[in-house]
């Protein structure tokens, strides 16, 4: 009998909406044209998702990892699709200090 593989629920499943390692990925993967922004990744198996790491990784690599290296399209993307998950992740219990508490 295969085992079925484990699955990613989705950026709106994941923890405060998407406060973990994966979520930012999918945000980069938004704000940098590799996802569309109504691609939730429900549903990937985490193999898919280490690929999706790659590409995002690999497209980063042109502006040396900086927000502040990218074209003021991408970087005014960056701000409002980052910004609205901040807010998002706030109103529902985040704190950017509960990593450290970890």
């Amino acid at each position: 009998m295969a085992k079925q593989k484990k699955t990613y629920p989705g950026i709106h499943r994941d923890h405060y909406e998407g406060m973990t390692d994966i979520g930012q990925i999918i945000r980069d993967a938004w704000v940098l044209g590799i996802l569309p922004e109504d691609e939730t990744c429900e549903g990937w198996d985490y193999e898919r998702l280490q690929s999706l790491y790659g590409e995002v990784h690999e497209a980063w690599d042109l502006y040396g990892h900086l927000v502040s290296n990218l074209p003021s399209d991408l970087r005014e993307r960056h701000e409002r699709i980052h910004g609205a998950a901040f807010r998002r992740a706030r109103e529902l219990g985040w704190s950017p200090n509960m990593a450290d508490e970890d």
